[in-house]
């Protein structure tokens, strides 16, 4: 099997993503690249684009993610925008413009794209629905400390402490979908 590569700067998502794979029996490599990201309504059009960016450097089978955090009372804010949204105003940002929402229901949702130079950028969808929590937690990274899934009563970051995320999250259940794709086809 051809060697794969996650091309990303975020070392907490290919970790992630590595401890997925291996239970497919793939193994990926970590490419650290700042990709050219469009702007764009879709998070499916911005991991493709990305995919092919990446593939203009490296020229090699690889994967590439984008996500985004999709608040209700927000209008789907910061969605597309949530690397951006996370790094200038944060979770206390985010937890500041909820602070009066009885309203907190939210949506992860993760594009992972496949590409090969080949053929087309096959991309896999996942996502888990859940609320905004009223502070930050111990934990996790990104809004993990913040993201409390449906069925729990924990955020994300609290999960991470208990090797729980990985068992459902947004970017596990669009790894999965990826890894039956790609064990088949590879």
């Amino acid at each position: 099997m051809n060697s794969l590569h996650f091309v990303t700067t975020n070392q907490n998502k290919y970790l992630e993503s590595q401890f997925v794979l291996q239970q497919y029996d793939i193994s990926i490599e970590f490419y650290n690249a700042v990709l050219t990201e469009i702007q764009n309504d879709s998070i499916e059009v911005i991991a493709i684009e990305k995919a092919k960016s990446a593939f203009a450097k490296i020229s090699k089978p690889l994967i590439v993610e984008d996500d985004g955090l999709f608040i209700h009372e927000l209008n789907s804010f910061p969605g597309q925008y949530s690397s951006y949204v996370y790094k200038t105003i944060g979770n206390n940002g985010i937890l500041k413009l909820l602070l009066n929402s009885k309203r907190r229901s939210a949506i992860f949702r993760s594009f992972f794209t496949f590409y090969d130079g080949k053929k087309n950028p096959k991309s896999f969808k996942g996502e888990i629905h859940g609320r905004i929590s009223d502070r930050i937690t111990e934990g996790g990274w990104g809004y993990d400390p913040i993201f409390i899934p449906t069925g729990f009563d924990l955020t994300f970051g609290q999960l991470e402490i208990r090797n729980r995320k990985t068992d459902f999250s947004h970017r596990t259940k669009a790894l999965n979908q990826f890894a039956k794709w790609y064990k088949h086809k590879y």
